[in-house]
């Protein structure tokens, strides 16, 4: 477990020193609850008044897709936001989206059970990829033994990748993407991840750490994501939840409503690795707790109030008996003892410093897509 030294916590939201870098002001409040009110509460209001953006933002990208079989290109894992954003594309808005969902061998059986629901009363295709499992499993133990926190990286670079894949594949120019300021404004602090796109980082992983070759996993790279496929084959990624009112309770009741749709736990729960290392791996191994910047999240944006975040926050994501049967789960399908990932649990901390990274250029080009209100999330 890793030591927290002189433990302070924002006085209105619940993100702490957990996070490395954050700073209070001389009443407590942390930078992040001021740059939400400062930088991002202007602009977005909830997502009221933004009806006219909406309506243009929709009608050109119908009028892109007039005479072909798709006008956008949706990315569904079966969670929470990707869930809602498919309802509210088809139903609300009337698009028509390839849809496709990434199969990386680890999803949760009722994650399933959601996206075939949906796809069935929606009617619309769905398009599986399925990644091969030899290379993910290597892949995903490879990361397990460079003793980073960054852990998702195998799914996610896999989904990122395959989502470029499917817009040049189809000739697709409008991208759904159901990430949003309304729950997940307070990303992830830096310190407890790092960028899933850099393949300096992958690669140096991988040759030390990995025994198959990468024949077949769908690989990309920070030029391709934020400067070929948007400059060059001219693709935009459209955050359509961050145009209207987004509550997450109401949206969760129309979905279980509308599609007898199964809620989970925690946000990104549909995946086995994800509720793993998010629920387990990283409040156990590196002291970090996602449901903070969660619960912060919420907290800023008027659903939650910091005291249901603390009274949730006293309890574990998960419980001794859900750890232990995810843990013999997980080492049963890495093909590994639970001596073995024990091993890795206890191992000396690491970070994305300790190999190689492209961190210091992401990172101008993260701070420059900020400034220009290109990335309305809060990162540290």
């Amino acid at each position: 477990m890793k030591e927290i030294k002189s433990y302070s916590i924002c006085t209105n939201c619940v993100m702490d020193t957990t996070d490395p870098s954050i700073t209070f002001n001389e009443n407590g409040v942390c930078d992040r609850y001021a740059q939400f009110y400062k930088d991002i509460l202007p602009d977005w209001n909830y997502g009221k008044g933004k009806e006219k953006e909406l309506e243009q933002i929709i009608a050109k990208i119908k009028k892109y897709g007039r005479h072909k079989k798709y006008d956008c290109l949706l990315g569904f894992s079966g969670g929470f936001d990707s869930s809602y954003l498919l309802h509210f594309a088809i139903k609300e808005l009337g698009l028509r989206p390839l849809v496709f969902h990434v199969d990386a061998g680890w999803n949760i059986p009722f994650a399933e059970d959601n996206i075939r629901k949906m796809t069935d009363k929606l009617g619309v295709d769905l398009k599986i990829e399925k990644i091969n499992w030899n290379e993910v499993r290597d892949m995903q133990l490879a990361f397990f033994k460079s003793g980073v926190p960054h852990l998702d990286i195998p799914q996610d670079h896999a989904f990122v990748a395959v989502l470029d894949n499917y817009a040049e594949k189809y000739n697709i120019k409008y991208i759904l993407n159901g990430g949003n300021i309304s729950t997940e404004v307070i990303v992830n602090p830096s310190a407890w991840g790092y960028w899933g796109t850099d393949m300096a980082q992958i690669n140096d992983i991988l040759k030390q750490f990995g025994s198959v070759e990468m024949k077949t996993y769908p690989f990309t790279n920070v030029y391709k994501r934020k400067i070929y496929m948007p400059y060059v084959k001219g693709v935009k990624v459209v955050k359509l939840l961050n145009y209207t009112p987004y509550i997450k309770k109401d949206a969760e009741s129309l979905l279980i409503r509308e599609y007898d749709w199964t809620p989970y736990k925690q946000k990104h729960f549909e995946s086995i690795m994800t509720k793993f290392i998010e629920g387990y791996w990283l409040p156990v191994r590196f002291g970090y707790d996602v449901r903070k910047p969660q619960y912060s999240s919420l907290i800023l944006t008027g659903q939650m109030t910091r005291e249901e975040a603390l009274e949730k926050l006293k309890n574990p994501p998960l419980t001794e008996k859900e750890s232990a049967e995810l843990f013999s789960q997980v080492a049963s399908m890495l093909e590994i003892s639970e001596d073995e990932l024990n091993n890795y649990l206890t191992m000396p901390l690491k970070t994305y410093k300790d190999y190689k990274n492209q961190d210091y250029l992401i990172g101008i080009g993260s701070k420059i897509m900020y400034k220009l209100k290109m990335d309305k999330l809060i990162r540290k």
